[in-house]
């Protein structure tokens, strides 16, 4: 069980993108800004989540690029759309980690936990013990236990995901809503 009344500045939250902040294309990847749709309240619950953690980075498997559905700039220009959107809404990604490999086993694809290991170099104050992983598959669920991370599970996509897991310390059905336990 998670106490969300401990999070303060001190903890560090873990997002993984499609399925939580934006809308998944079915059976494919987002491969360019016209595919990029934010959920409904996603941007307002990233201002909320502001203000309660002092680093936010997002990690994201995006094997579209490996693949070669996508370039490394279609990317970049897919997060700078998106970052620009929650900067003017109030939000904060301080960064995006994400992974091109094709390889399930590769260690910076999740559910291995290269991301949050480069996070952690990245900002050094990155208590795992004080830190929140919330995805949409439990794949994200393994990446945040194998690190030490409490989970939250974002039903969004996956919503006949069994609930209680042993992956999964809390469950929401949208990040608007994991956002709401904060407001206190």
């Amino acid at each position: 069980m998670i106490n969300f009344k401990a999070v303060d500045k001190s903890w560090t939250l873990f997002l993984d993108r499609d399925g939580v902040i934006n809308k998944e294309v079915l059976g494919d990847y987002v491969l360019k800004t016209s595919q990029f749709f934010f959920y409904d309240e996603t941007l307002t619950a990233l201002e909320i989540l502001n203000r309660h953690f002092g680093t936010i980075v997002v990690v994201t498997n995006q094997k579209g690029v490996g693949r070669g559905a996508m370039t490394q700039a279609d990317l970049d220009e897919i997060h700078d759309d998106m970052m620009k959107e929650i900067v003017i809404k109030g939000g904060r990604i301080d960064k995006i980690y994400f992974a091109t490999d094709l390889e399930n086993d590769s260690p910076y694809r999740k559910p291995q936990i290269g991301m949050a290991l480069h996070a952690k170099e990245d900002f050094p104050q990155i208590d795992f013990s004080k830190s929140m992983m919330a995805g949409n598959k439990l794949t994200d669920m393994e990446f945040g236990r194998s690190a030490g991370i409490a989970t939250v599970f974002i039903a969004s996509t996956n919503p006949e995901t069994a609930f209680p897991h042993e992956l999964i310390d809390a469950r929401f059905n949208s990040l608007y809503e994991f956002a709401r336990q904060f407001q206190h």
